[in-house]
Parts: structure tokens; C-alpha cells; sequence
């Protein structure tokens, strides 16, 4: 039974990664352009949005399942972590990228703006509505600020992030289409997926269609990955949080990922370490903050969070956000090999500690993970 919850998460994932590149991300790029966003503005909000679609979804309809409401907050949680260690690291591993401090401090403070109001709110466990307006707002400001940025740094290089995801996602459409190995059931797959959208060369004209389109699409995988995640959970007999800090968390981000990777290559290791902060800015206080609020505000009640696996993984967050300032500064904004093994080594030492610490709460601590890191942060520097 395991080995049938693997393949269908897996299944999930390339579909939810197909439709959120190809149909999602395309609309929200005609929508940016309708609307005349600046690029800055629209890669904080639609290019967020679109990349941050699953996590959202998931966290929204993990509320509506009584007992399961961890699921949702574990996958955005685990997806940040993974964001910063996996994807800045694995992007330093690909090529050496030297980064432009400012929009990096910018992003990064308010990075760690959003993790203090997540330990914060966190503390006595439960949300309320005020609590919950306060991710809006503090996203508000945020997107305000970028609003600003390109006048107040003019000379200032920027990146048109919606083009581009759109325009990796081509390239690798046009490899997977030669590839031999599982060709004609992936080709099936897409077949059946292309049905429910307009044809190709009307996507764009039919944005609207497709952007709800896909909105269905999203919240019906979303759905799917919360009942496996309860079902895997169950037949393991470990805690549901600890699939979504894991399992569910990767598999979210991987098309983020493989983004990231090819810009990284292609020598812009600026744009693959701001997506992988901006998206975590994004996912913790929208994708985390709107389904709360409106949770709230439609039943009248609060949200029930704060476990002490979500609680430990949220400090971790904030531990790793700090160790790649850290990182940078002592490298003058010059993130390397080194440097990418040790954030992914350090992922690799929390997916163990998650998954060890599932079954023998009392035999490794967060405290222990934590000075171990600090020990090979010292061997780095």
C-alpha cells in the first residue's frame, strides 16, 4: 500500500507541476501584462502565486479536514526550509553565483519579519483573526516596498520572473517530449491534461478559462496529496506533520527546483536565490495567512496550531535563514560550492532528525541539530 501512495504522490506532483508551469503561470503572465504590473510587483504576486499554487491549496483545504489541519502549515513550513537549503544550495553547487546585496538584504529581512510573526503567533497555539490579518498586511507592505524599489535603485538590474519560468518550462517540455523512458504514459497524461484547457495557440486569448481552469485542477490535487498524506501517515504510524514537513514539502518544491537549477546555469544565481527567499516571503504570509483569515472569518472561531514538531521545524527556519546571512556576509555576497553542500548537507540532517525524531521523540533533540550545524558553520567560514 505504501508503494501505491508513492506513486500516486508522485503522479500529483508531475501534474500539479505541468498545470501550474504550462496553464497557470501563462495566465497569470497575460494577467500581469493586462494589468501593466512592473516586474518586481508581478513576480511578488502572480509569479508567487503561481509557484507557490500547491502549498496554498494544500494549506487551504487541509483546514477543511478536521484532525488533519497540521498538513497544510507542515507543507509551507517544510517547503521553506527546503526553498533556502535545497535550492540556494543546490544552485551555489551548479554555478558559483555572486549576488547583488540589496535586493538579497531586502528580501531576506523581510524573510525573517515573517518567521518572527510565525513564532510569535505560534506561541500560545492558536490563530485569531488579528493574527491572521496581520500576514496580510505584513505582505502588504512588502509588496508596497518592491513597488518602490525600481525608483528608488533606477541602475538596478531586474528580472522579468514570469518570462522566464515560463520560457525554462519550453525547454524542458521540449526535452521531456524526445525522452524514451515512460514517453507514451507521461504523453498520455499530458493528452488527457490538454483536453480540459483551450487548444495551445488560444491559451493566451482564453486566459481567464485557464486560469480558473487550472485553480480546479490545483485544489483537486491539493485535496489529493492531504488524503494521502493522512492515509501514508496512518499506515506508517507517524505524525501527519512529519509527511507534510518531508514528503510533501519536496515534492511541492521540485519544479521550483529545477527552475532555479537552469537560471543558476545560465549564470543569474541573483534571480535563483531571490525566487527561493521571495517565494518562502509568499508562502508564509499568504499562503499561510489568507486560508487562516478566512478560516476565521467564515466560521467565527480560530485556528488550532503549534505542535511541537511544527514549533521545532519553525526555529529551524529561523536558523536557517540566519545561516545563510551568515553565509553571505562572510562570503561577500559569493555563494559556492562549499557553501551549497553545507545548506544542503544541513537539509539532509533535518529530514533525519523529522523523520528519526517521528519515532524516538527523547533520542535527538533540535538542540543537538542545531549545535552540530554550528560546528561545521564554524569549518565553512
Amino acid at each position: 500500500m505504501i508503494i501505491l501512495y508513492f506513486i500516486s504522490l508522485l503522479l500529483i506532483f508531475y501534474l500539479l507541476a505541468k498545470i501550474c508551469d504550462q496553464y497557470f503561470v501563462e495566465s497569470l503572465d497575460v494577467i500581469a501584462k493586462k494589468w501593466k504590473l512592473s516586474d518586481d510587483v508581478a513576480g511578488a504576486t502572480l509569479m508567487a502565486m503561481g509557484s507557490s499554487a500547491p502549498e496554498f491549496f494544500t494549506a487551504l483545504i487541509a483546514l477543511t479536514k478536521i484532525g488533519s489541519e497540521q498538513v497544510g502549515t507542515g507543507t509551507i513550513v517544510g517547503s521553506a526550509i527546503f526553498n533556502i537549503l535545497v535550492i540556494v544550495g543546490m544552485s551555489s553547487i551548479v554555478a558559483t553565483a555572486y549576488l547583488n546585496w540589496k535586493p538579497v538584504i531586502r528580501d531576506l529581512l523581510f524573510y525573517i519579519i515573517s518567521i518572527l510573526i510565525l513564532l510569535w503567533t505560534f506561541a500560545d497555539g492558536i490563530i485569531t483573526w488579528q493574527e491572521s490579518l496581520m500576514y496580510l498586511v505584513g505582505y502588504a507592505g512588502y509588496v508596497l516596498i518592491l513597488s518602490r524599489w525600481s525608483g528608488w535603485f533606477p541602475d538596478e538590474k531586474q528580472f522579468n520572473m514570469l518570462e522566464e519560468d515560463i520560457e525554462i518550462f519550453e525547454k524542458e517540455e521540449k526535452r521531456h517530449e524526445h525522452s524514451e523512458c515512460f514517453g507514451k504514459v507521461f504523453s498520455l497524461i499530458d493528452h488527457m491534461v490538454a483536453m480540459t484547457f483551450p487548444q495551445k495557440a488560444h491559451l493566451r486569448k482564453s486566459y481567464w478559462k485557464v486560469f480558473f481552469r487550472s485553480i480546479v485542477w490545483i485544489v483537486v490535487l491539493s485535496w489529493g496529496l492531504v488524503e494521502i498524506a493522512v492515509l501514508a501517515a496512518h499506515d506508517l504510524g507517524m505524525p501527519q506533520v512529519i509527511i507534510a514537513l518531508t514528503i510533501l514539502a519536496a515534492g511541492t518544491s521540485i519544479p521550483d527546483l529545477l527552475g532555479s537549477l537552469i537560471v543558476a546555469k545560465k549564470g543569474r544565481g541573483d534571480m535563483a536565490v531571490s525566487n527561493a527567499v521571495g517565494s518562502n516571503v509568499f508562502d508564509i504570509l499568504i499562503g499561510l495567512g489568507f486560508p487562516w483569515f478566512l478560516y476565521v472569518v467564515v466560521t467565527g472561531g480560530s485556528v488550532l496550531v503549534g505542535t511541537e514538531n511544527l514549533f521545532s521545524s519553525i526555529l529551524l527556519l529561523f536558523f536557517t535563514v540566519v545561516t545563510l546571512l551568515f553565509l553571505l556576509i562572510t562570503q561577500k555576497f559569493k555563494m559556492g560550492f562549499r557553501s551549497g553542500y553545507f545548506l544542503v548537507g544541513l537539509y539532509v540532517l533535518y529530514v533525519c532528525y523529522s523523520v528519526y525524531g517521528a519515532y524516538y521523540p527523547e533520542a535527538w533533540t533540535l538542540g543537538d541539530l542545531l549545535a552540530y550545524g554550528g560546528q561545521v558553520l564554524g569549518i565553512i567560514r
